[in-house]
């Protein structure tokens, strides 16, 4: 005959323990809800980081066309234009180390796209899309300053790379999981010499 001080251990009693006991609850509902959590933490990490570059991009871009506006990368006024000290009109991949020079360590330069395009008038610009069909970037640009009192559309392009598209938030609008930012700056030269 069992001793009257000992208590017989059923399932009952076990289930009635584990009710009550409150120890470790708040683990648990932390880890039914910590990857929610940091799903939508790191996607507006992830967002606010790509608008804080397209606005870095947007300022390089207005700071640089500015030298096409006032007619210094046509003249050659640019130290980057500069050829043997003489000036000489910007090419392509001088203006593009101009803009180069003006970005901080936010993008990798060799994956930045610079696109100058000139317009007779403002009814008159049109500007591709640059994301062909399979959404690939198209990387066809080009490089017309124009001259004093033409229409200038000064464009550049960085493919943004994203890491929280797993995560069922993807604001990608190429393939490989990047996003094309573009910035555009649209202008009137001035009637420079």
């Amino acid at each position: 005959m069992p001793s009257p001080a000992t208590k017989r251990l059923t399932f009952r009693t076990m289930l009635r323990r584990f009710r009550r006991n409150g120890r470790g609850s708040a683990a648990v509902e932390f880890a039914l809800v910590a990857p929610l959590f940091f799903a939508l933490l790191f996607a507006i990490i992830e967002t606010a980081l790509m608008f804080f570059a397209s606005q870095v991009l947007e300022t390089i871009t207005q700071n640089s066309a500015r030298m096409i506006m006032t007619g210094q990368a046509q003249s050659g006024a640019m130290p980057v234009c500069q050829v043997a000290g003489v000036n000489t009109p910007c090419t392509q991949a001088a203006f593009k180390t101009y803009v180069c020079s003006q970005i901080p360590a936010l993008f990798d330069c060799s994956s930045l796209y610079v696109d100058v395009s000139s317009f007779t008038s403002f009814s008159t610009v049109t500007l591709p899309s640059h994301i062909n069909a399979a959404g690939n970037f198209d990387q066809t640009t080009g490089y017309a300053a124009g001259g004093p009192g033409d229409i200038v559309v000064v464009r550049l392009f960085y493919q943004w790379p994203l890491f929280v598209t797993g995560l069922g938030y993807n604001i990608s609008n190429l393939a490989g999981n990047k996003r094309l930012l573009v910035a555009t700056a649209a202008f009137k030269n001035e009637p420079y010499n």
